[in-house]
């Protein structure tokens, strides 16, 4: 037996429930796992009340992200062996492949070996985020040396990880967030510059930031700054879509998409774990950031198992300042 948690109707984080399953043995080309240690996602908030791109089964499992050791594998795998250190991949359907719980099992291509100084807190913090982040900036965006690139909702696990991406490319990372509270912290991760999006002038600070535009947008939010977004940047840009936090519509900035010839499009990190070749290029780079310390995962609070709901409820909260990692 082992705990778990699910949801057996959608709402606030007052829905889910820690219980107890019997968990069966991997299958073949499967690999299970004792966790130590999940990461919290907006993904799976929105899962559980209902508004996700999957909508689950009731009841339903929980959870993209986990590290922890290896109790058993299933028929056909190689490369892997009881006891060691792994940490997943998201997969696609959070509801096939829940996180959330003390055993978990998972196919063999979700699994990597991470670095053991990483630990399994921040191993846990470690592949929602970077393969989000790189996906958009690197496979999609091409970011490269000396570019400007504006990253919304910039206090979030995933706009932390683009700025030290871009760092490491030798970009030029502005860092948007709705009050000035967070700029000392966004400075001191890596941020050239940062725009309070509720106090200034958000076309007009990133025209002063980047008088020549910025050519790659890599937003969370949608709603009313999509247009002074893409005012301010340069001719042939591109601007990523991979949230819509924003309760408000999306305006059409038809004007300067056409005199600005600008690429619009929208991301989801399956575009990466679903490619196996995409997929193996992503890990090299995140490995490699690791290792040299270009990349380190931010972790912004630690809740244990028993706190699932309290955990939830400050993943809402927009408090955070990095990953929310919650320990089994």
């Amino acid at each position: 037996m082992a705990r778990i948690v699910r949801f057996h109707c959608h709402g606030g984080p007052e829905v889910l429930r820690i219980e107890e399953v019997e968990v069966s043995p991997p299958g073949p080309g499967e690999v299970r796992i004792r966790v130590k240690a999940l990461g919290l996602n907006r993904a799976e908030a929105s899962m559980r009340n209902g508004t996700y791109i999957e909508t689950p089964a009731l009841p339903s499992g929980l959870g993209l992200e986990a590290a922890g050791i290896v109790e058993a594998l299933g028929e056909g795998v190689d490369g892997f062996a009881t006891g060691d250190a792994v940490s997943i991949i998201p997969p696609r359907s959070i509801a096939r492949w829940p996180a959330y719980g003390e055993l978990i099992t998972v196919p063999v291509e979700l699994v990597v070996k991470h670095p053991p100084s990483l630990g399994f807190e921040a191993a846990a913090a470690t592949w929602m985020q970077y393969l989000t982040a790189y996906g958009a900036l690197v496979d999609t965006a091409r970011l490269g040396r000396n570019d400007f690139v504006v990253v919304t909702a910039a206090s979030s696990s995933v706009g932390l990880a683009a700025i030290q991406i871009a760092k490491k490319l030798g970009a030029i990372p502005v860092a948007v967030t709705r009050t000035s509270s967070k700029k000392a912290a966004l400075l001191d991760a890596g941020a050239a510059d940062v725009v309070a999006s509720q106090e200034e002038d958000l076309e007009a600070r990133l025209k002063e930031i980047a008088p020549q535009g910025v050519r790659v947008v890599f937003d969370a939010v949608g709603g009313p700054i999509f247009r002074p977004l893409a005012a301010a940047m340069s001719r042939g840009g591109i601007l990523i879509e991979y949230g819509g936090l924003s309760p408000e519509p999306t305006p059409f900035p038809l004007f300067d998409v056409l005199a600005k010839t600008l690429t619009l499009r929208g991301y989801l990190v399956h575009e990466i774990t679903g490619d196996a070749a995409r997929l193996e290029a992503a890990k090299r780079f995140i490995l490699d950031g690791l290792a040299s310390g270009a990349l380190r995962p931010v972790i912004a609070r630690t809740f244990p198992f028993d706190k699932i709901v309290e955990a939830h409820r400050f993943l809402e909260s927009g408090e955070q300042f990095g990953k929310i990692v919650v320990t089994v």
